[in-house]
């Protein structure tokens, strides 16, 4: 079964009996007005493969164009931010996004995924105000000022802990952009981490008239089947052998490969049908995946397709925009099964012992959080 949401207890190797899950109002989240800011923010950076430090750092006065963001939860990612994390990305990448600081050589303040609540406006800030309920793609952080464009602002009702997966629901919407299934078509879908689970739910919403989930761990198989796969299955010798029974002998019209893992991606095109299509999603970092393009790769005219969430297809552009597609993603966040994707919630100052859970225990977990 899908591991109960818990704290992380003091040492991650040894686990606590879960304590019953209580429903997390947005309420308990609210900021009373305009609350001055302490002067000084807390936030979490690498300081090296596995080095986990949180380092003090003054706050900006607010400009006439910025609002203070005071954070309430934030999510860690299993796929990059933990290949950063472990310093399996190549150190002279450039950082995609202007709220990160340092660089992937170390140290790194790193993070995409906070949900916060605005503590003040600057003077010419119009279209929020304090005590909006915000998403920024910022680092785990306790406070910080942006451009006031930065925040996407959510529902007042919506649960701070859904709000923590706009930017997975975002890359979700736009691997199905790449992908661009068609109304009846069978999908497999390898990886069953949090944008896998996400993938799931959206390839059925798309039209899919068969979605597979594959993924190693147990419960991760019994939560994909929760949330809407129609068959969840282990890899192995006899998977291939096993989609094609599922799929009348023809394989899959389309794979999502959203595991990180070369043997999946090789399992992805063993199992495509006759010019059929892989989208891979995952990042690889450092890593390197060695497969077999012989004789059923080549003679079947497979599509193998890269989809990365900083852009765009140019055949979607300009109907398509990162506005839309994060507009999108934002009104799906209440349609979707998310709470049951958050496995442990961990206090901010015990961020180290979050990373190590991720790391050497992914068996116990699916989404973890931090909470301020």
């Amino acid at each position: 079964m899908n591991p109960a949401p818990d704290r992380v207890p003091s040492s991650s190797r040894t686990r606590a009996p879960a304590p019953p899950r209580l429903p997390l109002a947005a309420a308990q989240y609210s900021v009373p007005g305009a609350v001055r800011a302490t002067p000084h923010s807390q936030s979490v950076w690498f300081a090296g493969p596995g080095a986990v430090e949180l380092r003090s750092e003054p706050l900006p006065d607010v400009a006439p164009d910025e609002v203070l963001v005071r954070a309430v939860v934030s999510a860690l990612s299993q796929g990059t931010e933990l290949l950063v994390y472990r310093g399996q990305v190549p150190s002279t990448l450039e950082l995609d996004l202007p709220t990160l600081r340092g660089s992937f050589g170390f140290p790194i303040k790193y993070g995409y995924a906070s949900v916060g609540r605005v503590v003040q406006t600057g003077d010419e800030v119009r279209d929020l105000q304090a005590g909006d309920l915000v998403f920024v793609h910022h680092p785990h952080q306790t406070e910080y000022v942006v451009p006031a464009g930065m925040p996407v602002r959510l529902p007042p009702e919506l649960d701070p802990e859904v709000g923590v997966f706009t930017a997975n629901v975002e890359t979700a919407v736009n691997v199905l952009l790449d992908a661009n299934p068609r109304l009846g078509e069978r999908v497999v879908v390898f990886g069953q981490g949090v944008v896998g689970l996400l993938l799931t739910q959206l390839a059925r919403r798309a039209g899919a008239g068969l979605v597979v989930a594959v993924d190693p761990l147990d419960a991760r198989r019994t939560l994909s089947r929760q949330v809407g796969a129609d068959v969840a299955l282990a890899p192995g010798d006899d998977l291939v052998e096993a989609i094609r029974e599922l799929t009348d002998g023809v394989g899959a019209d389309l794979v999502l490969e959203a595991s990180g893992s070369s043997a999946a991606l090789q399992s992805a095109i063993d199992c495509v049908a006759f010019q059929g299509t892989v989208v891979v999603c995952s990042w690889y970092g450092t890593k390197s995946a060695t497969l077999e393009l012989g004789g059923a790769f080549h003679r079947r005219r497979l599509r193998i397709v890269s989809s990365q969430v900083s852009t765009i297809d140019p055949a979607l552009q300009p109907r398509w925009t990162p506005t839309r597609r994060l507009a999108l993603a934002r009104d799906l966040l209440p349609t979707l099964q998310l709470r049951s994707l958050v496995t442990q919630r961990v206090p901010f100052p015990r961020a180290a012992e979050a990373y190590d859970l991720v790391d050497r225990h992914p068996e116990q977990s699916v989404q973890v959080v931090l909470t301020y």
